[in-house]
């Protein structure tokens, strides 16, 4: 989800900046994952209710799932509604500001790792192998950044059904918020077929297009 993200909006800058915006904001996400992880007692605080209303209490972790989730919905149907309207800028022309590109890829960041790593405080507290993890985790999305955002840019299909795993994530994330939780594994079904089925569609548009060029 988070390289898929990024992909989706590095795509809006011209072509020769998107690798290094990827790399900074991927960097920047490392550092504050880490500052997380050292604020120990900080991240403990943020499941804490901050008020009760009708048996709701709502904590900082559900504020930011929140945000996070409706800045998902907002930000996937504004690319679908371009996409759809002839306006996508994904083919590196786009005019972007450098700066509010890294700044969403942080915040998305964020909101995409806050759950995993409340979940890693709870079960160890051994710093060094925590933020080993998350180094490696973050060079593993450097690593497939490039590949995955030149992929999603190159097949407006795989680009739309990609914007709809935004939508279903923004989604589990607001569930999350107001504390009905999605299990993931349904989540991860729903992606896993629909990415099966576009996988199918790629491999039959391209067996297509061979059977025109040998007629």
């Amino acid at each position: 989800d988070n390289i898929i993200f990024i992909s989706i909006v590095t795509g809006r800058l011209p072509r020769e900046r998107q690798a290094t915006a990827r790399r900074i904001g991927l960097s920047l996400a490392l550092v504050m994952r880490i500052a997380l992880l050292a604020s120990l007692s900080w991240i403990a605080g943020l499941t804490d209710p901050i008020f009760t209303a009708a048996g709701f209490a709502l904590s900082w972790r559900d504020v930011v799932l929140g945000v996070g989730g409706l800045f998902l919905l907002w930000k996937a149907t504004g690319e679908i509604h371009n996409t759809m309207e002839g306006e996508d800028q994904s083919d590196g022309s786009g005019s972007a500001t450098f700066g509010a590109v890294i700044a969403q890829v942080v915040v998305l960041d964020l909101v995409f790792s806050l759950d995993s790593v409340i979940t890693a405080v709870g079960m160890t507290d051994n710093l060094p192998v925590m933020i080993a993890a998350i180094v490696v985790s973050i060079a593993v999305m450097m690593f497939a950044a490039t590949p995955v955002s030149d992929f999603v840019n190159r097949h407006p299909t795989v680009k739309m059904l990609a914007l709809g795993f935004l939508i279903l994530i923004g989604v589990a994330l607001l569930a999350d918020a107001a504390h009905f939780h999605i299990p993931r594994g349904y989540l991860y079904f729903a992606i896993a077929f629909s990415a099966l089925i576009e996988t199918l569609n790629l491999f039959a548009a391209r067996a297509r297009k061979k059977r025109k060029q040998n007629q």
